[in-house]
C-alpha cells in the first residue's frame, strides 16, 4: 500500500485493521493457552508460563529491534521507489534474523534455569517454566522467520497478507492446545509445542505463498545477499530500538522479581492480567506500527507535511479504543478474570490491578503515537532514553517502594505513573522538532 497519497486517517485505519485483527488473533491463542493452563494444569503452571515471557522478551529484544530498524529502512526505500536497495534490505534482514536466532536459542536454553533463579521465581515453579521456555527457544528460528516476514510485509505497506498467515497460526495453535493438553495430557510442554508448530507451519506456508505471488519478496534461504552498508544502517536505526526493547524486557524481569516475593497467587494474577492488558495496549501498538510505516514512506517521498495530519488521526483512533477497554475492565474486571482461573484470591488480585492500570491506557496510546513519529523518521535514540528513564527511574523504583508500603497494589501503581511520564517526555520532544532532520536512508 502506498501511504504517500490519499486521506491520512483513512489510510492509517485501513493499514492498521488487518494488523489489529491479526494481533488480536495472536493474543486469542495466548489467552486460550492461559485458560487451558489455568483450568487443566493449575495456577503453578499459569505462573510458570507468565514468568517465561519477560525472559523470552529479553532474549529476543535486540533482534526485534534490528527487524524494526530494517522495516523503517524498507518503508523509506519503498516510498522513494528504490527497489534495488529494497530487495537488498530484505535479504539482509533475513540473514540477520536467522543467524541471530540460532545463537539466542543456544544461549537461552543453556542459561534458562539460572535466569529463573536470578528473578527469585519460586523453586517449585522453575522446572515447569524451564520446560516451557526451552521448547519455545528450540523453535525460535521459524518463529523469527514468521514475525520477520510479517514485519517486512508491513514495511512494504501490506498489512493484509500477514493477517492471513496469522489466522492459520491461531487456529492451528488453538487446535493443538486442546489436542496436546486436554486429550494427550502433555502438560505445559504441550502448550509450548503447539506454539512452535503453529508458527513454524505458518512461516513455511508464507514462504511458499510469497515466492509464488509477491513480486518484491522472493525468499531463497540459500541465496540471501548480505549488504554491509545496509546492515550498518539497520544497526544505526535498529540497535537503539533493540536496546530499548531489551531494557524494557529487563525492566519486566525486575518487576517480576518484585512480584515473585508475594507468592504464587500474585504471580499467577500478574500472568493473567498481562494477557488481559495485551488486548488493550495492542491496538495502540498496532496504530503505532502502521503510523511508523506511514511516517517512513512519507519522509522517503519528502512529504513531511503529512506526518502531523497522520499523528492527529492516530492519536484520535488509538485513544478511542483505549477508552473503550478502560470502561470494560473497570466495570467487568472480575468477570474477565474468572475466565482464566477458579482461584478467588487470584481473581481479586487481578481485578485490583485492572482497576488501577486500565484508566491509564490512553496515556500508553499517546506515548506510542509520538514514538511512531520518531521511529518512522529514523530518530530512534531519543525514544530509547525516554523509555530508559521512564522504566528505570520511574516505574521500577515506584513499584518497589510503593510495594513496601502497600503490598502488591503498590507494584501496579508504578505502571501508569511511568506511562504518564513517558507520554509527557515524548510530547515535548515532538514539539522540539529535531526528528524532522533524521532520515534512515542517509545514516
Amino acid at each position: 500500500m502506498d501511504l504517500t497519497k490519499g486521506k491520512t486517517g483513512i489510510l492509517i485505519f485501513k493499514f492498521t485493521v488487518p494488523m489489529l485483527i491479526g494481533n488480536i488473533l495472536h493474543q486469542m491463542y495466548n489467552v486460550i493457552d492461559s485458560i487451558i493452563v489455568g483450568h487443566f494444569i493449575g495456577d503453578e503452571a499459569l505462573a510458570a508460563v507468565g514468568a517465561s515471557f519477560p525472559i523470552l522478551f529479553v532474549l529476543l529484544s535486540l533482534v526485534i529491534g534490528l527487524a524494526t530498524g530494517g522495516t523503517i529502512i524498507i518503508s523509506q526505500y519503498f516510498g522513494a521507489k528504490n527497489f534495488e536497495k529494497l530487495k537488498l534490505s530484505i535479504d539482509t534482514i533475513y540473514f540477520v534474523i536467522f543467524i541471530s536466532s540460532i545463537f539466542i536459542s543456544i544461549f537461552g536454553i543453556y542459561y534458562s534455569e539460572n535466569i529463573f533463579e536470578l528473578i527469585d521465581l519460586p523453586k517449585n515453579i522453575i522446572p515447569q517454566a524451564k520446560t516451557y521456555l526451552d521448547i519455545i527457544l528450540f523453535g525460535l528460528v521459524t518463529s523469527f522467520g514468521f514475525y520477520g516476514t510479517n514485519a517486512i510485509l508491513r514495511g512494504l505497506g501490506d498489512s493484509k497478507t500477514p493477517l492471513y498467515f496469522q489466522i492459520i497460526a491461531t487456529f492451528v495453535n488453538i487446535f493443538l492446545d486442546f489436542l496436546f493438553v486436554v486429550y494427550f495430557d502433555f502438560g505445559i510442554s504441550g502448550v509450548a509445542y503447539a506454539t512452535i508448530i503453529a508458527q513454524g507451519g505458518a512461516f513455511f506456508t508464507a514462504v511458499i505463498y510469497l515466492n509464488k505471488y509477491n513480486k518484491l519478496l522472493k525468499i531463497s534461504f540459500f541465496n540471501l545477499k548480505f549488504d554491509k552498508k545496509i546492515f550498518k544502517n539497520i544497526l544505526k536505526v535498529g540497535l537503539p530500538s533493540g536496546f530499548q526493547n531489551m531494557f524494557v524486557a529487563v525492566g519486566m524481569m525486575a518487576l517480576y522479581k518484585i512480584v515473585n516475593v508475594f507468592g504464587i497467587n500474585v504471580i499467577a494474577a500478574y500472568s493473567v492480567v498481562g494477557r488481559i492488558d495485551s488486548f488493550a495496549i495492542i491496538p495502540a501498538m498496532n496504530f503505532s506500527q502502521a503510523f511508523t510505516t506511514f511516517v517512513g514512506q512519507n519522509i522517503g517521498a519528502k512529504k513531511i507535511h503529512r506526518v502531523k495530519k497522520g499523528l492527529i488521526s492516530t492519536l484520535m483512533m488509538s485513544s478511542i479504543v483505549s477508552i473503550i477497554f478502560t470502561i470494560v475492565f473497570v466495570f467487568f474486571g472480575t468477570e474477565v478474570m474468572k475466565m482464566f482461573t477458579k482461584s478467588d484470591e487470584v481473581i481479586k488480585i487481578g481485578n485490583t490491578y485492572l482497576q488501577i492500570v486500565s484508566p491509564f491506557y490512553i496515556a500508553f496510546s499517546i506515548m506510542f503515537s509520538f514514538n511512531a513519529v520518531f521511529r518512522g523518521s529514523g530518530d530512534t535514540i531519543v525514544p530509547l532514553f525516554i523509555t530508559l528513564f521512564a522504566l528505570w527511574f520511574v516505574r521500577v523504583p515506584s513499584s518497589y517502594f510503593l510495594s513496601i508500603e502497600f503490598g502488591e497494589t503498590g507494584i501496579w501503581w508504578g505502571i501508569p505513573i511511568a506511562w504518564v511520564v513517558a507520554g509527557l517526555l515524548s510530547f515535548f520532544y515532538y514539539l522540539n522538532g529535531r526528528w524532522k532532520k533524521k532520515n534512515a536512508m542517509n545514516n
